[in-house]
């Protein structure tokens, strides 16, 4: 006999279990064994322009790139859309991370405009860390300025 409070009961758990995962995954360092790329996460702004605001409503409101555990997006100056790139790996380097991104077209195929940063590879984002919460994509002609995280006052 199947008891009706057994699935909002599991349900309920597996929330509570996930809700301290979401907690760290917004910290700007990961724990020991956790993914490279996990101090990068949350919301940035600068780099197609030099950066103004970063704390409140006015940064997290207008992002330039959202970093996640599996997507990249950004923004795009002549669009409203993010557009994001899925993170195919992301790799430490001594200076920051490297992301390979799932190809934005098939082999030999016209990668769409704005796919990529402007970076040599449209499947290549190299990330270079200035400081606890400044970053730049170098040799990224898209994004020239450093890119400063989004904070909470």
């Amino acid at each position: 006999m199947s008891r009706p409070w057994t699935l909002p009961a599991a349900a309920a758990l597996a929330l509570a279990l996930a809700a301290p995962l979401a907690a760290d995954a917004q910290q700007p360092a990961g724990p020991a064994g956790g993914p490279p790329h996990a101090w990068l996460f949350g919301t940035w702004t600068g780099g197609i322009f030099p950066a103004s605001e970063t704390g409140g409503a006015g940064c997290f409101g207008q992002p330039s790139v959202i970093f996640t555990q599996d997507i990249v997006m950004r923004s795009s100056p002549v669009d409203v859309a993010m557009r994001q790139r899925l993170v195919q790996t992301a790799t430490a380097t001594p200076q920051g991370v490297e992301f390979r991104l799932v190809p934005a077209a098939p082999p030999g195929g016209r990668v769409p405009l704005g796919a990529g940063f402007g970076c040599a590879d449209p499947n290549l984002l190299r990330v270079e860390r200035r400081g606890n919460n400044e970053i730049v994509f170098p040799d990224c002609s898209e994004f020239p300025s450093p890119l400063k995280r989004c904070t909470t006052p």
